[in-house]
């Protein structure tokens, strides 16, 4: 008989794509696995999954706002409002199994099925573990993490340390560059810098490479741009003030195989996900850590590679002095980059999705 699985989450890539390589592991294990999403209406994963060949079903629940808005006095209604769907898709759906992989979306749908005897595994991608994650911490059958010293957040009996699943199109990226640079139209003579600040963009990196646009041009440098939805017409308009080709920017690049193909040195934010992809592409890279990130995560996690000499960290707060100055030394420099590429790929986990699905497989009786 056919397993049926419920994955909730997102909010961001960095939990949506993880889940996504999630779903992908188990149908690739268990072909007639029939797969159901729940996410959060209006949020990215209402597009990105569908788009991936999977259904899902979205909840009313929304984030606290940080700063004070009257949003915030709906939140009772929408958790409510939530927490009563949640309960009739797994009614209607029947699952063996509900895995949440973090962001308040996850957090009704994980509930309920824990009220209704349901097993429960938890996906947590970042050395600082998620709120929702951690609430339903308790009610979790199986916890896997990526990063270690994650029992100062989950009960340590049931942790276990797997890694990060990302997209398998990332692993053998090395073979794809002839068709990676056909695809940017970039030329197969110049070193090329990928620039991406996640999902939703990052503006301090952004307005860095702005500013040094011309210098790395005049390097004899290319750029690949993944600037975010905010920042694509200011980027187009410096690439135009320029007069260049040597640069391509994107609001949103999907095919992030072809991109880290094409990447000699990589600058990127350090959410979970881009870490653990850059792991397995095996690419130089300089991390630039979101300031903002609850409890400064992305620090966390760009350390655990620094400490490792796996990557460069620039800080937020100095990218606009720093950035391009770092991504030029390390462009101009080769045995650098062999050296980042050597320790960087030894922090890889590139099974970590198939150990997930088994985990998940191992939860149902």
């Amino acid at each position: 008989m056919a397993k049926r699985i419920i994955i909730s989450g997102g909010g961001t890539g960095g939990h949506i794509y993880p889940a996504i390589a999630i779903a992908n592991a188990l149908q690739h294990r268990e072909p007639d696995t029939e797969i159901l999403f729940v996410g959060a209406l209006g949020k990215m994963e209402m597009e990105k999954v569908p788009r991936a060949g999977y259904k899902i079903v979205g909840l009313p629940i929304a984030g606290i706002k940080r700063s004070l808005s009257l949003e915030n006095l709906t939140l009772p209604f929408k958790m409510l409002r939530s927490l009563m769907k949640a309960r009739a898709v797994i009614k209607d759906f029947k699952p063996d199994v509900a895995v949440g992989v973090g962001g308040f979306a996850s957090g009704p749908l994980l509930m309920m099925a824990s009220m209704a005897g349901i097993p429960i595994l938890i996906q947590e991608q970042n050395s600082y573990a998620g709120v929702t994650n951690k609430l339903l911490a308790k009610r979790a059958a199986k916890i896997c993490v990526a990063y270690p010293g994650m029992e100062a957040f989950f009960p340590k009996e049931k942790i276990t340390m797997l890694g990060n699943p990302v997209r398998s199109d990332i692993t053998y990226v090395h073979l794809k560059r002839a068709s990676a640079l056909e695809h940017f139209e970039l030329n197969e003579g110049a070193k090329t810098l990928f620039v991406m600040g996640g999902s939703l963009g990052a503006r301090s990196i952004n307005e860095s490479i702005t500013e040094g646009l011309g210098r790395l041009v005049e390097a004899g440098y290319q750029v690949l741009w993944q600037t975010g939805k905010n920042d694509i017409d200011k980027a187009k308009a410096a690439i135009e003030k320029l007069g260049t080709d040597r640069v391509k920017a994107f609001d949103f690049i999907y095919t992030m195989d072809l991109a880290y193909a094409v990447a000699d040195v990589v600058v990127s934010r350090a959410g979970a996900l881009s870490v653990s992809e850059l792991c397995l592409a095996a690419k130089p890279a300089i991390l630039v850590p979101f300031p903002y990130a609850s409890e400064d995560h992305q620090t966390k996690n760009a350390m655990n590679l620094v400490d490792s000499n796996a990557a460069i960290l620039v800080k937020d707060s100095e990218a606009r002095t720093r950035l391009v100055d770092q991504a030029l030394a390390l462009l101009d420099d080769v045995t650098r980059q062999r050296e980042l590429q050597t320790n960087i790929n030894k922090l890889a986990r590139p099974s970590a999705a198939d150990d997930i699905a088994a985990e998940v497989f191992n939860l149902i009786q």
